[in-house]
């Protein structure tokens, strides 16, 4: 038999153990349970401070995240409190990068204790983020519903 032939044949013999190795790295990719439509990951990140590079990193750890699971198989969520509220303020630098990450259904929340302390209102927040009455306690009882608390 010919060096080429050998060498198709060798790789005609691998192709189902290959489609096994393949299954399996498939199947081990999630725990259990499985996400699903009815049942994604919930992730909250905390969004704290209001440096371009921290910030930067949260919403890159966002694409990340986004681009592991399937849109039906994660649900994201923002909190913004102390320092980092002023990413969620009009006129803010990443107003755009946070219209976008919105427009992949990532919510943004605001802290609304830290909204009443820089003496601000719903109305200074980009469109579509939502105000909680403290954003600690939001990441705490969203924890005790299951969702996993990121801090990036």
């Amino acid at each position: 038999m010919s060096t080429r032939r050998a060498v198709l044949f060798a790789l005609t013999a691998l192709l189902p153990a290959a489609a096994h190795i393949d299954a399996w790295a498939q199947a081990g990719k999630f725990a259990d349970p499985q996400p699903t439509i009815d049942n994604p990951r919930k992730i909250v990140l905390s969004l704290s401070e209001d440096d371009p590079k921290r910030i930067s990193a949260v919403f890159s750890n966002i694409t990340n995240i986004q681009k592991y699971y399937d849109a039906t198989q994660v649900k994201l969520a923002v909190i913004a409190y102390g320092p980092g509220l002023v990413a969620v303020l009009k006129g803010s630098p990443v107003a755009q990068r946070i219209a976008s990450l919105q427009e992949l259904e990532v919510d943004f929340i605001a802290c609304g204790a830290t909204l009443d302390t820089m003496k601000k209102t719903k109305a200074d927040l980009l469109p579509e983020v939502s105000v909680v009455p403290n954003g600690l306690p939001e990441i705490v009882e969203r924890s005790l519903r299951g969702w996993i608390h990121l801090r990036p």
